[in-house]
């Protein structure tokens, strides 16, 4: 049974607009919301905002993976501990541990290669391209077909686009494809790393405390971008120089106080706030407990391999950190659809919809798109059950490498503007670099194991749900064991020339006819599950086809809506560059659990253990009670505590609040934010840096399907704890002197 509490928050959430702090808004439309940043007291105009050449939006930058930010003329970048993580495991071994002992490069000298993966992109420009992209889009023009006309279009346009090699270029739907616009991002090739704290500070709480609050976590690492002597991107090389950024943002150490209005830009990953009803049904019954099962299956396998072996415990310390992530995410998720009745409050939402297009004839063509959309949603569900065991019976990084090779050698057959997206020439360097990056996140032990683990869950699904190709090449039968299964595929890896980066390497410019005469055991499975993959990718493009026509017209109906009633419509997050709003706020948590918009130093030696993930540093506990905090402390009151309602009405003494008197660690925002905005700049009323984004309490994980703007809330690590640390604690005043800090 429904609280009154949620009827009240379903009631006043019918609109599909942004309420509040609520929306993840492109740039472009800052312009219009001019109202609302007046009254967060935001001294940036809008225009400024939605200007991607001027301050401080072209400051902003993106890993690809995660945000960041310009913070000096010399291509300095700060963004998330754990999104640089990395870059710290790969110049980590089991001898030299960077992640439990932290980096710090006195001279630009010594700042090391983060990997040949890793990448800066800096975006320049974003333009509609929307009439290029829907040019030769007949209606009757369906499935497949249309899907493979709009990636024709967009391979075109961003042919055209990277005339310039040093030119990333992207062609993005938004509204689910009623809108396309082409992102150009000028991109950094030789990214280095020059200052990472501890673990015991950049993950400071560990899984423990992941999306949790009260958090004191020091999530922040420094990188540089570098480029030829001609000023052009180019790969690694050790004579490169730092890449002369156009603006960078100043750092305010003064940071911000409760109630103050803040700007937060990155790069959002995902959100599914148009979705239907039915798919939130679809995530929380089914797609979401199955990725929990799966991933905690993987994390169990490699804490258990991992403890006993310090080499595997580096090599796989970025993969584990992110699947814990997102297995509670998921496990939030699951367990925010039981406390906020979202399903319901999307069932009013979707009501109120079709009750507005009732009202009005002209209106009748949103409700049958409605209806087409139902049916192409249901017929992707079946498609995702049908698939989700044999994607995942491909689990090993081996096989998925063979997989890439040959898929890419028959690809390269094909004229390059035929090819598939993400096998083009453009492409050819990042593969490679992924080939690479396995010498550095892979062992056999591990991918056997893994491996092993999802082929039997995979057996242990109906007939139907197995693919024969695949049982075949791997000799697979109902009734296996584990241990029968890891001895079968154990003998595989030492007959491999794939375990290598030499041999991955050496596939790279092979024909398919060298493919199918190969004897190697992964290079003759890839082979041989080939056409099933195809057959399934040509299902999932008629489907991708159909949505394609029935989610814009979705969307028209749900914008004609908001715009009757005066409210403008934000797009869902699709890792392009966003800008949010909203204030420095604490939260109620639950029933008479009110938390605080800031933790504290104080509050973090408090909480220390001697083992971690709460074994903060003897040093900074040190350089804490020694009073070496000058510039960082903190005298304010902790928080501004609600009165009861009746004070509203009647006097009531104001309550005593104990004074904050500590330097800052996190402080919450009512800040719109989702997966890709982790280390996201945050930003006061003029644009200057004041703490980085990097997480969500616990109460806001639902926020990817609904925003609820009374608990909703960002978790950010406060500029002054960064400050504080690299004066008093790290001895990173080399990187300090580079920075415009603002007092």
């Amino acid at each position: 049974m429904k609280t009154p509490y949620l009827l009240i928050a379903a009631a006043l959430s019918i609109s599909f607009a942004a309420t509040a702090d609520e929306g993840q808004w492109q740039p472009h439309q800052l312009a219009q919301l001019q109202a609302e940043l007046t009254a967060k007291g935001i001294e940036i105009p809008g225009k400024q905002l939605a200007d991607l050449s001027q301050y401080p939006m072209n400051a902003m930058v993106s890993l690809g993976y995660c945000s960041a930010s310009f913070v000096s003329p010399n291509g300095l970048v700060v963004t998330n501990h754990h999104c640089a993580y990395n870059a710290i495991q790969n110049n980590s071994t089991k001898d030299n541990n960077l992640i439990e002992k932290g980096f710090l490069a006195k001279t630009k000298a010594e700042e090391l290669p983060a990997g040949a993966q890793e990448r800066l992109y800096i975006t320049e420009s974003v333009t509609d391209v929307t009439a290029q992209v829907s040019a030769n889009l007949a209606p009757e023009l369906t499935g497949a077909a249309r899907y493979e006309a709009i990636e024709s279009n967009r391979k075109a346009l961003i042919k055209s686009c990277e005339s310039d090699a040093n030119y990333r270029c992207s062609v993005v739907s938004f509204h689910h494809g009623l809108e396309y616009f082409q992102i150009k991002q000028l991109m950094l090739q030789d990214v280095r790393l020059v200052y990472a704290p501890s673990e015991s500070i950049g993950n400071f709480g560990g899984d423990i405390d992941n999306f949790e609050y009260p958090r004191h976590t020091g999530d922040y690492t420094f990188i540089r971008g570098y480029v030829g002597k001609d000023g052009k991107p180019a790969p690694y090389a050790i004579d490169n120089v730092p890449y002369q950024s156009k603006n960078f943002l100043k750092v305010n150490a003064t940071g911000v106080r409760q109630g103050e209005g803040i700007l937060l830009a990155g790069y959002p990953g995902r959100t599914s706030r148009y979705r239907l009803a039915d798919e939130i049904a679809f995530a929380a019954n089914w797609q979401y407990p199955a990725q929990v099962k799966t991933y905690q299956q993987m994390i169990n396998t490699i804490d258990q391999l991992s403890a006993a072996d310090a080499d595997l415990k580096v090599k796989y310390a970025s993969t584990v950190k992110s699947l814990n992530n997102r297995m509670k995410k998921l496990q939030g998720l699951l367990d925010g659809f039981k406390v906020t009745d979202i399903h319901a409050i999307k069932q009013q939402q979707q009501q109120a919809l079709l009750d507005w297009i009732s009202s009005d004839s002209s209106r009748k063509p949103y409700q049958q798109s409605i209806v087409e959309l139902t049916q192409v949603i249901d017929a992707e569900q079946a498609f995702t059950r049908q698939t989700y065991y044999f994607d995942n019976a491909k689990r090993s990084d081996v096989l998925r490498a063979a997989m890439t090779l040959y898929r890419l050698a028959i690809e390269s057959q094909k004229p390059d503007a035929e090819r598939e997206m993400g096998y083009q020439q453009r492409d050819l360097n990042m593969i490679e670099s992924r080939l690479v990056r396995m010498e550095k996140s892979f062992d056999p032990v591990m991918d056997l194991a893994i491996w092993s683990e999802q082929l039997a869950e995979y057996l242990a699904q109906p007939n139907e749900v197995r693919v024969v190709e695949l049982d075949s090449a791997l000799e697979l039968s109902v009734g296996m064991s584990l241990a029968d299964i890891n001895a079968k595929l154990a003998a595989l890896y030492p007959r491999s020339g794939l375990t290598n980066t030499a041999g991955r390497k050496a596939w790279l410019s092979k024909t398919p006819a060298e493919f199918a005469q190969s004897n190697d055991p992964f290079i003759k499975v890839a082979v041989a599950i080939y056409e099933k993959n195809k057959a399934l990718e040509l299902e999932e493009k008629t489907i991708s086809g159909q949505l394609s026509q029935m989610r814009p017209a979705y969307m028209q109906a749900v914008i004609a809506y908001n715009n009757a009633q005066g409210k403008p419509v934000y797009p869902d997050a699709n890792s392009t560059l966003r800008i949010t709003y909203g204030s420095v706020d604490g939260y109620p948590a639950k029933d008479g659990v009110y938390k605080t918009p800031f933790t504290s130093v104080k509050g973090l030696i408090a909480k220390r253990q001697p083992e971690y993930p709460f074994n903060a540093p003897q040093k900074l506990v040190d350089a804490y009670n020694n009073g070496k905090t000058s510039g960082y402390f903190y005298q304010d009151l902790a928080a501004k505590t609600e009165l009861p309602w009746h004070c509203k009405l009647f006097s009531c003494p104001q309550p005593e609040v104990e004074a904050f008197n500590s330097v800052p660690v996190n402080f919450l925002t009512s800040a719109d934010t989702t997966g890709g905005n982790s280390g996201s700049a945050v930003m006061n009323g003029k644009g200057e840096l004041v703490g980085l984004n990097f997480d969500s309490t616990y109460e806001s994980i639902n926020k990817d399907w609904y925003f609820n703007p009374e608990i909703t809330r960002a978790i950010h690590v406060d500029i002054r704890y960064v400050l504080w640390l690299m004066q008093y604690v790290d001895g990173a005043q080399n990187v300090l002197d580079e920075m415009d800090i603002v007092r």
